[in-house]
């Protein structure tokens, strides 16, 4: 009997390591809650681009080169990580003199890449109204279905 109990514990406890595990570094993971956690101070929703700024932002790209071809919001500039110093010195001029929010968007909600590039990009650059998208591309992509 107690050797079938502990059994029962490892098998239970080796699934929830499991499950643990693949929510933890899944990319499409469903959040664990039902409520939508706040906003960072660097973060900006869908809702709050279409209402506040009726969709009219300088998009940034901070995917990477193949996830851009393959697919971007349209007019994004890219600007990842990997190329980031040339691909900085190609749009200088135009960031500039841009008056239009930025917006930094990457893969999903757990990619951390667009936070990296618009972390950069304001040490570079003497701008303030920037943000991460929350959700990133696939917020986007649910917003324009």
């Amino acid at each position: 009997m107690l050797r079938s109990i502990r059994q029962a514990f490892i098998l239970l406890l080796l699934a929830s390591a499991a499950a643990w595990a693949t929510h933890a570094w899944h990319p499409r993971a469903p959040a664990l809650y039902l409520v939508e956690e706040p906003l960072r101070n660097d973060e900006v929703s869908m809702q709050v681009i279409q209402e506040r700024w009726k969709g009219d932002v300088l998009w940034i790209d901070a995917r990477i080169q193949e996830q851009y071809d393959a697919a971007h919001i349209p007019g994004a500039l890219l600007l990842n990580e990997q190329g980031f110093e040339q691909q900085l010195f190609n749009y200088l001029d135009g960031l500039q003199v841009n008056t239009k929010p930025i917006v930094v968007y990457c893969s999903a909600a757990k990619c951390d890449a667009s936070r990296k590039v618009l972390e950069r990009l304001k040490q570079m650059l003497p701008i303030e109204n920037a943000f991460v998208l929350k959700g990133g591309w696939k917020a986007w992509e649910s917003a324009n279905k």
